[in-house]
């Protein structure tokens, strides 16, 4: 059954300026138990909430299947870490996940592509490896919950 793995909120852009230099320490309670989604703002307290400029790309979700051992969201930065839907295919597809909260229907609107900061964060060589599997950019298209453990999935196809 496909579930939700890891949920992440954060309030501070980690990855600035050169890889080189290394990200900026992450602030404490970035990985949580739920997430509360806004239609068209994206995670409350997350912190791409509510900036016009990622309206469309306010929420990102990837594939645990895509990780590289041992890595998870904190190195990563995606938002929702599921198993068992292929993500990266769903470009184009409205994605709804229900936790048990009630549906959270998201418009699959891009690739979201891997950046050099892996290779520093995780692993060198994580760069080229996550390229076409670096999850997806989201919009939320309606109010909701998420929560860890088993999620129902239903995908409306593009077009």
């Amino acid at each position: 059954m496909p579930e939700i793995v890891q949920l992440l909120a954060s309030p501070v852009h980690r990855y600035q300026g050169r890889p080189s230099d290394g990200p900026a320490p992450a602030p404490p309670g970035e990985l949580v138990g739920q997430v509360r989604i806004r239609e068209g703002l994206g995670i409350v307290g997350d912190r791409y909430f509510a900036k016009p400029a990622h309206r469309d790309a306010s929420i990102t979700v990837m594939a645990r299947e895509s990780l590289p051992p041992d890595a998870d969201l904190v190195q990563l930065r995606r938002n929702i870490l599921v198993s068992g839907i292929p993500v990266d295919d769903l470009v184009g597809s409205v994605l709804t996940l229900d936790s048990g909260d009630g549906p959270v229907s998201l418009r699959v609107n891009r690739r979201a592509h891997p950046c050099a900061w892996m290779d520093v964060t995780v692993a060198p060589g994580t760069w080229r490896a996550l390229r076409g599997r670096g999850g997806v950019r989201c919009t939320p298209l309606n109010d909701g919950t998420l929560r860890l453990g088993p999620v129902v999935v239903t995908i409306e196809p593009a077009g």
